[in-house]
């Protein structure tokens, strides 16, 4: 058995959600927040079996793609008080990060 941990961008949780779903996968999602831009994330924690992986990696490759935005991030002079202008950065968001990890035992109670 493998737990797969998918952390996806908060626009590709229902689509990422749904196709797991229609394909028969159960998971639990975690909220959570992190990267570059503090930006919204899902955690999504998916149990199943060794054979399966390649399917579940396949269904949240199809449904999160990397895209790019631009974002006014301030610079780092200017979060401690001095003044400027904030110009837009052009960064890539979306996409997953999966990790994939053994399953010693697993027990429903």
């Amino acid at each position: 058995m493998r737990l797969i941990i998918a952390i996806v961008h908060e626009r590709d949780k229902q689509k990422v959600s749904d196709a797991l779903l229609q394909a028969g996968y159960q998971f639990t999602v975690v909220a959570s927040t992190g990267g570059f831009l503090r930006d919204g994330n899902t955690t999504l924690l998916i149990g199943t079996e060794n054979d399966s992986v390649d399917d579940v990696i396949g269904a949240i490759r199809q449904c999160c793609s990397s895209r790019e935005e631009y974002v006014c991030q301030p610079p780092p002079d200017l979060l401690s008080g001095a003044g400027g202008i904030i110009s837009p950065v052009k960064v890539n968001v979306g996409g997953a990060i999966v990790f994939v990890v053994d399953v010693e035992k697993f027990v429903r109670v």
